[in-house]
């Protein structure tokens, strides 16, 4: 559908979340394989891009194959995209489905003779194979795996998100110090699980997921434990997980403890009464919007996730000050999304609507992530003149609204 965008700079406001987890039927054994982590494991980092959606993109082989890959430690298990080129339709057996964020997801299974990254390689097993749609990433580019729970648990992560790169080091290492939050392995769900507190109320478990782009999501539940519902203004915003586009409420949070870490003016996404978080039995998720402003260590086997603030972590997130969540598509923008109580809503914009120029400047080429693409978190007051595919100009005041 094009690259998603809240017409600025890798936006927070749209959550690109790839979570897959609790696969509905028992998966064939065995699955894990042999994992093994190389002597020299400390001294190969993995680099690494984010996708316009905030996940960590990465290279690995799979049976001797290159391929792009997202780090999910949301993920129960590692997940194959059945349009990869190393997925092998004659091998690939039905499997079931799973829980994903959007909705159940058609789940089958592959074996695989060898999957290496880093300093860490997994010989035989097998690996979940289902649709892996770009759009789960925020751009047009997808990617053809997903790294889950099955091959990183045993090890420690260390993730640099300062210098891009990553790498697996063994269990119970500390490469560098910062603020301790518990850290564990659900036994029912098979994802990475942590704590929060909002208000001096303990939010548990929540799932600490690299694969989601977003900041801090809650459910619905937790969001009332926390006694932010009149206490902080409100918007919407909308979500793209495996499954499909979920609309969730956001907000700012003035300040979430993880451990004896405390940040402030955090972004929180609500799910909706019935939604992911509800439906696998957790109170949340800490997501790569949040993580991205720390050096991270999780390290299940210790017990154990350290995060050592980066230079961006006391900067307070991007709000939308026009309400329009767009997608890029070629020469135009198409409304994704608008944002309750925005000047957007009360301009009459819809889902769908779509825009050819802003302030007379077409949708080109280099339009995401150029200062052009940035009018939508500009100055509240400014007026911004956007021309409708086929429909004359609206101008759009900006305004703060959450």
């Amino acid at each position: 559908m094009g690259t998603l965008t809240s017409a600025m700079f890798r936006p927070a406001l749209i959550a690109l979340p790839l979570l897959v987890a609790l696969p509905a039927a028992a998966p064939p054994a065995p699955v894990d394989g042999i994992v093994t982590l190389a002597p020299d494991a400390e001294a190969r980092w993995i680099a690494f891009d984010l996708t316009p959606g905030n996940q960590i993109r990465f290279e690995l082989e799979l049976d001797g194959r290159p391929l792009s890959a997202v780090l999910d430690t949301g993920g129960s298990y590692s997940l194959l995209s059945r349009r990869a080129a190393a997925t092998d339709p004659a091998r690939v057996t039905s499997g079931g489905r799973a829980t994903a964020i959007g909705g159940a997801l058609a789940l089958d299974w592959m074996p695989t003779a060898s999957i290496a990254f880093g300093g860490l390689s997994r010989e035989g097993g097998r690996i979940a194979v289902a649709d892996l749609p770009a759009s789960a990433t925020g751009g047009v580019r997808g990617v053809d795996m997903l790294v889950g729970r099955d091959l990183i648990a045993g090890q420690a992560l260390d993730i640099d998100y300062a210098n891009h790169r990553f790498r697996l080091i063994p269990s119970g290492r500390l490469p560098f110090t910062g603020a301790v939050a518990p850290l564990s392995v659900s036994p029912q769900r098979l994802v990475y699980e942590s704590a929060i507190a909002i208000g001096g109320q303990r939010i548990a478990p929540v799932i600490v997921d690299t694969g989601d782009g977003s900041s801090i999501t809650l459910a619905d539940a937790a969001w009332n434990v926390a006694g932010l519902t009149r206490a902080v203004p409100t918007t919407t915003t909308v979500g793209y997980g495996l499954a499909g586009e979920t609309v969730n409420t956001l907000a700012i949070a003035p300040a979430v403890s993880i451990g004896a870490l405390t940040a402030r003016n955090v972004e929180l996404k609500v799910e909706p009464s019935g939604g992911f978080s509800q439906t696998v039995g957790v109170s949340g998720r800490i997501g790569s919007g949040f993580l991205q402003h720390y050096r991270v260590l999780l390290d299940p086997g210790a017990g154990r996730m350290v995060l050592q603030p980066a230079a961006t972590a006391d900067q307070p997130p991007l709000r939308s000050t026009s309400g329009l969540l767009t997608g890029v598509l070629p020469g135009r923008l198409r409304v994704l999304h608008v944002m309750r109580g925005s000047p957007a809503e009360a301009g009459g914009w819809q889902k769908g609507d779509e825009i050819c120029a802003v302030d007379g400047a077409g949708i080109g080429t280099g339009y995401v992530g150029s200062a052009a693409s940035r009018w939508s978190v500009g100055a509240p007051g400014r007026v911004v003149a956007l021309t409708v595919c086929g429909g004359g100009v609206k101008p759009l005041r900006l305004a703060s609204f959450y």
